[in-house]
């Protein structure tokens, strides 16, 4: 539903920036690094604060042309980073980071039509880089994200980059427009261009638990779930949250693990029970290989160079 107001309520918290509408509330932490809630329509859509990813979990033929030793870093990068600095931007103009005492000065009772909140992210790869994820929320609750990963030179090889939202329940289903089935840059060929629904969070039974479920060249993904974990809402209903393609298409996976949780399995019976959704957005992806089964990498042109810049954008609605 649009906001008739045409107006944020913009609320300085101590630690948190508040943006409020008639149909939701979001949260953007200075502590955590990253949006802390995001409560549409009743329903909070964040169990963690989203971060930059730049692993997935090794697939057999990760293993057999030696990537994970090649690009281990990346591993660690995934699991800790540092938020470097935040910027905050009313209404496009820069202001003192409204944290206490800064945000005294403020009366409550603020508004703005836009708002930009930007997040520095600095790696703890050897050498180090940083990565820039900035929101952009308008009235009508509609948030632009825009993800920039700055190249160094001297960093191995990215299995993927994107930003990963880790959502407080398991899917009920999603619908995508994009290639059927499971694509990687190397092997999407035969996917055909569609709108396609798929239900749950399906991982692909490989005999390893490994990377799966990734979709190339996405137009949008609309996530849908049921369950809450607000005991006060007895009789929870089904809604969507949608992600849309601003300037290209992106890549994406809904699956109910982490890369971690898929990496520390060598059985599917290792797993742990799904509890949450883990969305991927990503800008860039690596191939699969293959092409003499284990032994050779990937092909370049299917590589991520990590000492070149990579860029993408998306909208978030309801």
């Amino acid at each position: 539903m649009a906001n008739t107001n045409k107006r944020l309520a913009v609320i300085f918290g101590d630690v948190t920036l508040g943006l409020k509408g008639p149909d939701f509330h979001y949260l953007f932490s200075y502590q955590t690094g990253g949006p802390e809630s995001l409560r549409i329509q009743g329903k909070e859509w964040l169990y963690r604060s989203p971060k930059p990813t730049f692993w997935r979990a090794t697939t057999d033929n990760d293993r057999g042309n030696q990537f994970p030793l090649k690009s281990g870093m990346w591993l660690a990068a995934d699991q800790f980073i540092a938020c470097q600095s935040i910027t905050v931007a009313i209404d496009g103009q820069t202001i003192p980071l409204p944290i206490a005492p800064e945000n005294n000065r403020y009366s409550g009772q603020e508004t703005a039509q836009e708002v930009t909140v930007t997040y520095t992210y600095q790696t703890i790869t050897t050498p180090q880089t940083t990565v820039e994820v900035s929101y952009t929320i308008q009235a009508s609750g509609k948030i632009r994200v825009a993800v920039t990963y700055h190249g160094q030179a001297g960093l191995p090889s990215l299995p993927v980059f994107g930003l990963r939202f880790v959502m407080p329940t398991p899917a009920t289903r999603f619908i995508y427009q994009g290639l059927s089935g499971e694509t990687y840059p190397d092997r999407m060929a035969g996917g055909m261009a569609g709108e396609y629904e798929v239900t749950g969070l399906p991982v692909t039974p490989y005999l390893v638990p490994q990377d799966c479920g990734v979709h190339m060249a996405t137009d949008w993904v609309t996530i849908y779930r049921q369950a809450v974990l607000d005991n006060r809402l007895r009789e929870p209903v089904e809604t969507g949250l949608k992600f849309k393609m601003v300037d290209q298409p992106f890549a994406f996976s809904c699956l109910p693990y982490t890369a971690e949780e898929l990496e520390n399995a060598t059985h599917h019976s290792e797993l742990p029970a799904p509890h949450r959704t883990v969305l991927s957005l990503l800008g860039a992806v690596r191939g699969v290989g293959g092409i003499d089964s284990w032994g050779s990498d990937v092909e370049a042109a299917y590589q991520i160079d990590a000492t070149q810049d990579h860029h993408f954008e998306f909208e978030i609605s309801f």
